[in-house]
């Protein structure tokens, strides 16, 4: 294996061949624009029948858990096999997964779809070692980035052909059955627009040895490689808890509903898209794969701080009374559905102002531009500690350490947010992560080469 030093910059970045980089950009934008339709209502999937609170819980938790295995598996296989034919069957199950999804008539059949998705839908994993395959040192930061980019659009957009679905029909197998076409568009685009990135001479042997146990020991126990995965695990637990609980807290401290929620989701993702297609490239020339991470780590840990300090403030046409009756109502959306179900607080009437907002939209800013550059960041680091044969398998490793964090997080930070208050998740949570950035600020030099 071939290792190289965390804390060196590219001296000149080469270019991207577009015409490769671009098709997988479009599968990733399409799939994402799919699975993003059904994110905002899955807890009103599993409200439809009757779920508690814990058997919703389960229903969101049950695809990061299967991830955990299927993303290793499936990005082993594909150092195997070849990208082409892995993501293929990665995404014809997920399209069944919507499909099941929308002809679903009983809870039991929405964690199935969940489950199967889980298990065979390794597209962002996949897609992630294609790029790899096509990329060099120089510029891999910045071809990753282009995932993140895909992934920011369908964040942006996705919601909003939710929405849409549901302004035409009240049924929620509509949503369903708009992200499995997405989903179909996206095998199209693999299946004629896509090039094989992985040839034949560079594929590695035998694939069950490098997504058992033993091959993900083998590769947390690498120092420098070890380190990096424990870090994006970390900082997931972190992110992701902040991002699970956005949506009660917004409710909480300035009553935001549905509409006021998707603005803000809404700006998270051209935040996102900005940071990943205008300035990811540049950042990491003058900077560095490791500088890259310790700013966004940085920027995490303010911005989740920042969210702690977000006074209770409502919006100016905030009424308690009104929000009450429309949380009751049965087409809310999927945070409004838990909250109502948990008997959250609303903020009382007469503090109403614009302080609350303009401080969430302070602290949205590096949290957002955080967001954008540590994946890339992180998963970049990563390759350089494998040979280009084990690209996948270690890409879906980082994967699966992300499915375990997002697996966690929600109950780790609802558990806080009961006991603890609205904001103490936040300021845990920003602690912790600056004590992140500190520890990796000393232990990626030490454990470079």
């Amino acid at each position: 294996m071939k290792g190289a030093r965390l804390n060196s910059a590219p001296e000149r970045a080469t270019s991207l061949d577009m015409r490769r980089v671009i098709p997988i950009f479009l599968l990733v934008f399409v799939d994402m624009l799919g699975l993003t339709v059904i994110l905002p209502l899955m807890h009103l999937y599993a409200v439809q029948f009757g779920a508690t609170p814990l058997q919703i819980g389960l229903a969101i938790a049950v695809f990061p858990l299967a991830q955990l295995i299927g993303a290793p598996a499936m990005g082993a296989l594909s150092d195997r096999f070849g990208r082409k034919p892995l993501l293929l069957i990665s995404q014809v199950t997920t399209c069944l997964s919507f499909v099941l999804l929308g002809l679903a008539t009983s809870l039991e059949l929405i964690i199935l779809s969940r489950l199967l998705d889980g298990l065979f839908g390794a597209n962002i994993a996949t897609a992630q070692a294609a790029l790899s395959d096509i990329t060099d040192e120089s510029n891999r930061t910045r071809g990753l980035g282009v995932t993140g980019a895909a992934f920011g659009l369908g964040f942006m957009f996705g919601p909003l052909l939710a929405l849409l679905a549901l302004e035409v029909s009240d049924s929620l197998a509509l949503p369903a059955f708009t992200a499995a076409i997405y989903s179909f568009a996206s095998i199209m685009i693999t299946a004629f627009l896509f090039r094989e990135t992985l040839p034949q001479a560079r594929r590695g042997g035998r694939p069950a040895s490098r997504f058992s146990p033993a091959f993900a020991a083998r590769h947390l126990t690498q120092p420098a490689l070890g380190i990096l995965l424990l870090l994006m695990f970390a900082q997931q637990l972190i992110f992701f808890g902040y991002e699970s609980m956005l949506g009660l807290f917004t409710l909480t401290r300035l009553g935001f509903l549905g509409t006021g929620n998707a603005a803000l989701f809404f700006l998270i993702g051209v935040i996102l898209v900005m940071v990943q297609l205008r300035f990811i490239g540049r950042w990491n020339r003058k900077l560095g794969e490791r500088g890259l991470a310790l700013l966004a780590l940085a920027l995490l840990a303010a911005g989740l701080l920042l969210t702690a300090q977000v006074p209770e403030t409502p919006h100016p046409f905030y009424v308690r009374e009104l929000a009450q009756r429309d949380l009751l109502n049965e087409r809310d959306s999927q945070t409004e559905a838990v909250i109502g179900a948990l008997g959250i607080e609303l903020p009382p009437n007469g503090k109403n102002g614009l302080g609350g907002v303009l401080s969430m939209l302070i602290a949205v800013l590096p949290l957002a531009v955080g967001a954008g550059l540590i994946r890339p960041a992180l998963n970049s680091l990563i390759t350089k500690q494998v040979s280009r044969e084990a690209y996948g398998g270690a890409l879906g490793l980082s994967a699966a350490l992300v499915s375990a964090a997002n697996a966690l997080a929600p109950l780790l930070a609802g558990l806080m947010f009961q006991r603890l208050g609205a904001s103490l998740p936040f300021l845990i949570g920003g602690l912790l992560m600056a004590a992140l950035c500190a520890l990796s600020l000393w232990l990626l030099p030490r454990h470079a080469g």
